[in-house]
């Protein structure tokens, strides 16, 4: 029996749960998304106490899912567009902050060719303060659930193989 979309994506979400708080029903301006997972991950190094810090360095990853039918190339840039500015508003740029990366996860039926290209195309990155405070990268992965097949652009390889490994059938 074929998995149905929701049921895709609750196992994505079931995936991304080990090392992401999981948010469900995301209101941000201008649209919404079924689901968001953020992942932060702050390191530091400090001489006998917490308050002598040598240096600190934060992490962190926003992702955003959609799930539709059908996905064309101006939905695609409608979601592109919401996601990344959802994700620069979350980010907090300061001179601890390393990076961070935002991610859209698409899961749809059907996928246009133009739609494909214009995933494996979408670039965005941002430096902070001359990347003084960190930088941001855009990653983008779908996955068309009709032909099983996966697509990313160059920055969204992992957010890929996430999906890969989630729904490729598995090797004996």
């Amino acid at each position: 029996m074929e998995m149905t979309l929701q049921e895709r994506l609750e196992q994505l979400l079931n995936a991304y749960s080990y090392y992401f708080d999981i948010e469900r029903d995301i209101q941000v301006s201008g649209g919404s998304f079924p689901a968001a997972a953020a992942y932060h991950m702050r390191e530091e190094n400090y001489v006998a106490t917490k308050a002598h810090t040598i240096y600190a360095t934060e992490q962190n990853e926003y992702v955003y899912f959609y799930v539709t039918e059908h996905l064309d190339a101006q939905t695609l840039q409608q979601q592109v567009d919401l996601s990344r500015k959802a994700g620069l508003a979350a980010i907090n740029p300061h001179k601890e902050h390393m990076f961070s990366y935002v991610t859209l996860v698409i899961l749809a039926d059907t996928i246009d060719p133009e739609a494909q290209k214009l995933i494996k195309r979408t670039r965005f990155r941002k430096n902070f303060w001359l990347a003084l405070h960190g930088w941001m990268e855009y990653h983008i992965a779908a996955m068309e659930c009709s032909t099983q097949s996966f697509f990313s652009n160059p920055a969204g390889k992992e957010a890929r193989k996430t999906l890969e490994r989630n729904f490729l059938p598995k090797a004996k």
